[in-house]
C-alpha cells in the first residue's frame, strides 16, 4: 500500500500510473484542494465525492474500512488529511509527496520504509529517500538519490511558443466567477472570469485547459486559469499530461529499484 500527498494534475499521472499497476494507492488532500487542471486531478473528489479520470474512478472516503473497500472495487480512496495523520495508522510500504509546494509541508524520512519526493524543496537522502525531478526538459523524470531537483524558477515551459503567458494569476483576492469551462476554444481578450470588479482575459487564442472552480475565494497572485494555444489537441484537457506521465515513470522506477511490487 502506499499513500500520496496531494491529488493535483501531477500528482494525478503518478496515482493513475501506480494504480494501473496494481498498487492499492490512498490519496491524502487538504479541504480545499486549488487544483486548475480540474478534468485531469482526481482531487476532484474533495468536492464531488467522486470523479473519474482515464476511467479510473476516485473516491472520497473517511475511514478506513471504507478506504479497503474502495481498494476492493479498485476505485483509488481519497482521505481529507493534510497533515497525514492517517500515515502512521496505515504504515504505507511507501509515502509520496506530490504536493509540488516547492517547499517541504511536512514530509519526513520517518514516516515510511520509503520516502520520495516529487520537484524542489526536498534534500534526498535527508528529507526524504528519493527526489524526482519535475522541470520540463532533459532531466524531467530524473531520479534523484542525492541532491535537490532543480530549483523553481516560476516561469511555466514553452508550449506552442507561449511561456509565462499560458497561466494566469488572480489579479485581486476576492470570490471568482468563471463564464468560460475547461475545454473551451477561447480568443485573445475574451473574458474568461472575474473577480469583483478585475476581469481576467484570454491573453491569446486557445483552448482553456485549466480553471479554478467557480465560487472559489482566491488569493491576489494565485494561479487560477491555464490555457493551451494548441487547439487541435483539445482532447488533453481531460487526459493525464506527457509531464505527469513521465514523473510517474521515475516514481515507478524507484519503486521497482526497493523492491516494492504490487500484488
Amino acid at each position: 500500500m502506499i499513500i500520496v500527498r496531494g491529488g493535483g494534475d501531477l500528482a494525478t499521472g503518478t496515482i493513475y500510473k501506480l494504480h494501473e499497476c496494481g498498487y492499492a494507492v490512498l490519496i491524502l488532500e487538504t479541504a480545499k484542494p486549488t487544483a486548475i487542471r480540474r478534468k485531469a486531478a482526481f482531487s476532484e473528489a474533495v468536492y464531488d465525492g467522486s470523479c473519474t479520470v482515464e476511467g479510473v474512478e476516485c473516491r472520497l472516503v473517511h475511514t478506513k474500512q471504507q478506504c479497503i473497500q474502495a481498494w476492493k472495487e479498485r476505485i483509488i480512496p481519497l482521505m481529507i488529511d493534510p497533515d497525514g495523520q492517517i500515515i502512521k495508522e496505515m504504515q504505507p510500504e511507501a509515502l509520496i509527496d506530490a504536493i509540488l509546494a516547492k517547499k517541504n509541508l511536512g514530509t519526513k524520512k520517518e514516516m515510511a520504509p520509503l520516502t520520495i519526493a516529487l520537484g524542489p524543496g526536498f534534500l534526498a537522502g535527508s528529507d526524504v529517500d528519493y527526489v524526482i525531478e519535475t522541470k520540463r526538459g532533459h532531466q524531467l523524470g530524473r531520479v534523484i538519490a542525492q541532491g535537490s531537483a532543480l530549483p523553481n524558477t516560476g516561469v511555466p515551459g514553452i508550449i506552442g511558443g507561449y511561456g509565462a503567458q499560458r497561466v494566469i494569476h488572480a489579479p485581486a483576492a476576492g470570490k471568482i466567477c468563471v463564464q468560460a469551462d475547461i475545454g473551451s476554444v477561447v480568443k485573445k481578450g475574451q473574458t474568461l472570469a472575474s473577480i469583483g470588479e478585475a476581469r481576467i482575459d484570454a491573453p491569446f487564442d486557445g483552448v482553456l485547459r485549466g480553471m479554478i472552480r467557480d465560487g472559489f475565494i482566491v488569493a491576489q497572485g494565485l494561479k487560477i486559469a491555464d490555457i493551451d494555444p494548441r487547439i487541435e489537441e483539445k482532447e488533453n484537457c481531460t487526459t493525464i499530461s506527457d509531464k505527469a506521465r513521465c514523473i510517474a515513470g521515475g516514481v515507478l522506477e524507484v519503486l521497482v529499484k526497493s523492491r516494492i511490487y504490487a500484488e
